[in-house]
């Protein structure tokens, strides 16, 4: 199978004929019509019904239509691409997130990338932990920073710090009432909500986990898409949430500590495995230099640190470390 014939075969789909598309292709009929044929052939399964008129695509061929269609046209961007950058010889370099990095240090970080090195276009990339990692080994992205840990071995992943967790509560609830770090295993038969929904496993795997790890019985659990929906539903005082402490983004919602020092959400920088590519290194670099200046999102209190010196918080009293969307 090459692009020539799906670029044929998505001309006869289209026109519903083929003299059309052969004129459209500039191309005699006859060997338009052997090349639908050679890849029907290889797939093994007939795309078009040649007796109706106009001709008509099978549910197969309707499928594969669909397909090839996004494929040439996925081609033709990455052609595209090619040129615009062959022309102001620019490198661009995408980056996959999981949002609520966007409430640490991500924004940072990009911003700072971009102003030091202006001739690189950055692109943002919304994906979960889980399909970063995909998308790593396809070559859609360049990087990724995530939340959950996984054990593929094609891909490299850096611990950039363990982040607390904490307890979003609606203000008139008792739990509410004191303002110290609370236990997981003190939180009786709580109603939660957990996010995102999909795709999983997620953040809210993590959290049940954590739960389930600390024999927490649960008395519903509503499953949201995302942060924001589930800080709304707190408001609503449908339930609990459990949020990184650098989501407290609600004025309306008492924040409790985590008070389990090893309850924590990882964030994780992947990258392909042996890849040297500079702007790995240079991002690195950024995060150390950025960790150093200790900004108001970065507080010591509700991170703990590796110890790799390439990412190392310059505040001496964090501890060495290590999963939401």
């Amino acid at each position: 199978m090459d692009l020539r014939q799906l670029r044929y075969f998505v001309a006869v789909a289209t026109t519903k004929n083929f003299t059309r598309a052969a004129e459209l292709m500039h191309i005699a009929q006859p060997p338009l019509s052997r090349q639908i044929q050679l890849l029907e052939e290889e797939l093994d399964v007939q795309l078009i019904l040649r007796n109706s008129r106009p001709i008509r695509l099978t549910e197969a061929g309707r499928v594969f239509y669909e397909q090839s269609v996004q494929v040439l046209q996925r081609v033709d961007q990455m052609k595209n691409t090619a040129r615009q950058t062959g022309r102001n010889h620019r490198q661009s370099i995408s980056i996959g997130y999981v949002p609520s990095t966007l409430y640490g240090g991500l924004p940072m970080l990009v911003r700072t990338f971009r102003q030091r090195y202006p001739d690189t276009d950055v692109h943002l990339v919304d994906m979960g932990s889980i399909q970063q990692i995909s998308e790593l080994k396809s070559g859609r992205i360049d990087l990724g920073f995530g939340r959950v840990r996984t054990n593929d071995t094609s891909v490299a992943r850096t611990v950039l710090r363990e982040e607390r967790l904490v307890l979003a509560i609606p203000p008139a609830w008792p739990l509410a009432a004191e303002k110290g770090p609370v236990r997981l295993e003190d939180l009786e038969n709580p109603k939660l909500i957990v996010f995102p929904k999909e795709p999983r496993p997620s953040f809210a795997d993590h959290v049940l986990g954590v739960l389930h790890e600390k024999g927490v019985k649960l008395d519903e659990v509503h499953e949201v898409r995302e942060l924001h929906a589930a800080l709304g539903l707190v408001a609503a005082e449908v339930g609990l949430c459990i949020v990184p402490a650098a989501a407290r983004l609600r004025a309306d919602l008492v924040y409790r500590l985590i008070a389990n020092e090893e309850v924590t959400s990882p964030i994780i920088l992947s990258h392909r495995l042996n890849d040297d590519s500079w702007y790995i290194v240079a991002i690195k670099q950024l995060i150390a230099e950025m960790y150093a200046q200790n900004p108001p999102w970065l507080d010591v209190q509700t991170n703990a640190f590796p110890s790799h010196p390439a990412i190392r918080a310059e505040e001496p009293s964090t501890k060495d470390g290590a999963d939401p969307k």
